[in-house]
């Protein structure tokens, strides 16, 4: 297998060089980024892996390999889950480009962050403030001999000694001390595959469809987890949600501080309000809980890691992400955010220590200097590739022309501004999560059923277009500029005269039945055609909306 990789690699580099790059997408060049080469037999898709086999620095063997992700399987350049195995296809841990062993692996496609800085800069932030956050090399991927870009090899969210460090949960491990822990849990979409459970709390932000915010245990997972574990851990979450809210939430002793590592709180709330990420809080919201120690300590849930900033740091049309004066944990119109947030800001002794943390982190992992030498280490790093990476995949990069035409407009302060409060203009995700999915997706996707346009999957996202990689790099430390600056001033008075804006908890009740929005047929427009894309089924997903049963229904 290996020589046939091989010559196959070969090949291809001898046609790169007798043709043009835009014709013929195999690398030709030496790149200085390590190149991984997959060759699969099967056709890759989203539900279940695949075996392939996988060619790279250190590593030559089989892996299983499926397609990742929700709206961007739409892009054209995918990402993908892989394991590796050995070769009788059994899982097994293997080090990756000097990555600590472990076998389960993320390939993530920078699709909609040109600068394809946003992930790697979230992970390595969070890593530097004292936490596990998975680890990132940059490659190029070619799969099938299909040059396929610029990637970031980074770890799964996974437990393990060098991954979330929590005890290895037994399926005897079901009573006393035992059960405790430990577990990993996330706030997200989920699937028929994932535990669930559905918080009693209601949660928060303006134009929501539905408060309702569901749990997911993803370690142990569904075929593990005994009955035991999961009304452990579900009784867990549920009261430390019924004492956050509660009158003694403060108290040092019977409050949330019985429950909850507030350290890790309170880097998460820095670290996410930095972001200003759009589904901050509410999607790919990752905790964990440690087991209960021999003297009674510990046990308790932490905040973290973190996961998922392409659509972060004002990259972004809705949920007000692309302002830097704007508050992540008030929520939007998308999805329900968690209240204990809020509720947690209405602690003096909490906004204190938030200050205090956030004012010591920025004289070091959050300093200005700091945040623009990651950004430049970056570009540098990929000075060499990024051409190839956009000739591959053209429409990242616009025409000043289109540009001025697609852009919104720019605040005084040099950072892009925010159309009609926190819905992105027609035809993004806007207006449908806030204000109803009647009829298409956000009233945008839906108006183009029958007539003729070209469809841009990075309008449905992107708060801005750029016509180069340096634009898009200046762009982006203005903003961290613009963003940090608003923070600083802010979270100076969180001990004096700052009090967080509090909503009112209340029921919401989807209008749509069991579907999230349509009931299991997957259709955001309206009579089995799926426009604007043909195949009779959803958005943008032939057969029944997104793949894998995204949301509870398994349509979208």
């Amino acid at each position: 297998m290996k020589q046939r990789v091989m010559k196959q690699w070969r090949w291809c580099c001898l046609m790169a060089a007798m043709c043009m790059m835009t014709a013929c997408k195999v690398d030709a060049q030496p790149s200085g980024l390590l190149v991984i080469n997959i060759n699969a037999d099967t056709e890759l898709n989203a539900t279940k892996k695949v075996t392939a086999h996988m060619q790279m620095e250190g590593y030559d063997g089989a892996i299983g390999i499926k397609l990742r992700g929700n709206s961007s399987l739409s892009f054209n350049q995918k990402k993908y889950t892989f394991e590796t195995r050995d070769e009788n296809g059994k899982e097994q841990d293997v080090s990756l480009l000097g990555m600590p062993a472990h076998r389960d692996w993320v390939l993530l496609a920078p699709y909609n962050d040109v600068s394809m800085v946003r992930d790697p800069l979230a992970f390595q932030l969070w890593r530097e403030m004292g936490h596990w956050g998975p680890r990132t090399k940059m490659v190029e991927v070619v799969l099938n001999g299909d040059y396929r870009g610029i990637y970031i090899l980074c770890e799964a969210i996974k437990r393990g000694d060098e991954r979330v460090d929590v005890n290895k949960l037994k399926k005897s491990d079901v009573k006393g001390r035992d059960v405790t822990g430990g577990y990993i849990l996330r706030i997200d979409t989920y699937n028929d595959d994932d535990a669930t459970f559905p918080s009693k709390v209601p949660g928060v932000g303006p134009g929501i469809m539905t408060s309702q915010i569901t749990w997911s245990c993803i370690y142990p997972k569904k075929k593990s987890l005994q009955p035991e574990q999961m009304t452990y851990i579900q009784n867990y979450v549920d009261t430390m949600e019924a004492v956050i809210q509660s009158n003694d939430f403060a108290d040092p002793q019977k409050g949330y501080a019985r429950y909850i590592d507030v350290p890790s709180f309170v880097d998460y709330f820095i670290h996410t309000e930095l972001s200003l990420n759009a589904d901050g809080y509410k999607r790919s919201a990752y905790f964990y809980k440690e087991k209960l120690q021999e003297d009674g300590t510990g046990g308790k849930m932490h905040a973290g890691p973190v996961w998922d900033y392409n659509l972060a740091y004002g990259n972004n049309n809705f949920c007000g992400s692309n302002q830097f004066e704007d508050w992540c944990y008030e929520g939007c119109n998308t999805q329900p955010t968690p209240a204990f947030w809020q509720r947690l800001l209405q602690d003096p002794a909490f906004r204190k220590a938030v200050k205090v943390r956030y004012q010591e982190l920025r004289k070091t992992v959050l300093s200005n200097k700091h945040i623009n030498e990651i950004i430049d280490n970056q570009a540098k790093l990929l000075e060499k590739v990024k051409d190839h990476h956009f000739q591959t995949y053209p429409e990242l990069l616009v025409d000043k022309n289109r540009q001025q035409q697609t852009n919104r407009p720019q605040s005084p302060m040099g950072g892009p501004q925010q159309m009609n409060g926190s819905q992105p203009p027609m035809g993004g995700f806007g207006g449908g999560f806030g204000g109803g999915f009647g009829g298409g997706f956000g009233g945008g996707f839906g108006m183009f059923a029958g007539r003729n346009f070209n469809f841009d999957p990075l309008a449905m996202f992107t708060a801005y277009r750029v016509s180069s990689y340096e634009e898009e790099i200046t762009i982006l430390k203005q903003w961290f500029a613009d963003r940090l600056a608003f923070l600083d001033k802010n979270i100076d008075r969180f001990d004096r005269d700052w009090e967080p804006r509090i909503q009112e908890l209340k029921e919401i009740q989807m209008p749509f039945g069991n579907g999230f929005p349509f009931g299991g047929g997957g259709n955001p427009f309206g009579g089995g055609g799926g426009a604007p894309f043909p195949g009779g089924g959803g958005m943008p997903f032939p057969g029944g909306g997104f793949p894998g049963g995204s949301f509870p229904s398994g349509g979208f």
